[in-house]
């Protein structure tokens, strides 16, 4: 099944308002992967029931979800990995611009317009989450090598 037809078959049960919200939410990621660099190619793929972004070809991010709200026909959602810290991160940055539930999800409500440009660099942050990790903790070790070798006991 093509990733646009396993996309469409996922969103089927919601209302066309939630569906409408999904697509824009779909195509926001998509554009934002392929504009930010070191994604490589995004897997769509279906994780526990909603469609799923993930950077299989590089690893340089973290799984990003979309889904409805339940029990809401106006309401839906881009989840995160609670414990990436990516929620806090955008919290952070962007406090009171989005709806939060807690450290997993931005939430969306039909008829409200997606602040685009602030959803983008929050997309943009989780598809480098690892790699900005990696990047993180590189500049953290130690450079000169040679500091290692001085340190070390001898033998008596």
């Amino acid at each position: 099944m093509t990733p646009n037809a396993m996309f469409k078959k996922s969103i089927a049960p919601f209302s066309k308002p939630v569906r409408d919200g999904l697509h824009a939410l779909r195509d926001l990621v998509l554009a934002t992967a392929q504009a930010t660099p070191g994604t490589g190619k995004i897997e769509e793929a279906l994780k526990w029931g909603q469609h799923s972004f993930l950077t299989s070809e590089t690893h340089s991010g973290s799984t990003i979800r979309i889904g409805a709200i339940r029990n809401s026909d106006d309401s839906y959602a881009m989840y995160f990995h609670c414990q990436s810290g990516l929620v806090g991160e955008f919290r952070e940055i962007y406090g009171a611009t989005f709806t939060y539930e807690g450290e997993r999800a931005l939430i969306f409500k039909h008829g409200r317009s997606l602040p685009l440009e602030e959803l983008r660099h929050c997309v943009a942050l989780a598809l480098t989450h690892h790699l900005r990790k990696k990047a993180k903790n590189h500049r953290q070790e130690p450079h000169d090598k040679s500091d290692h070798h001085r340190h070390r006991s001898r033998p008596g």
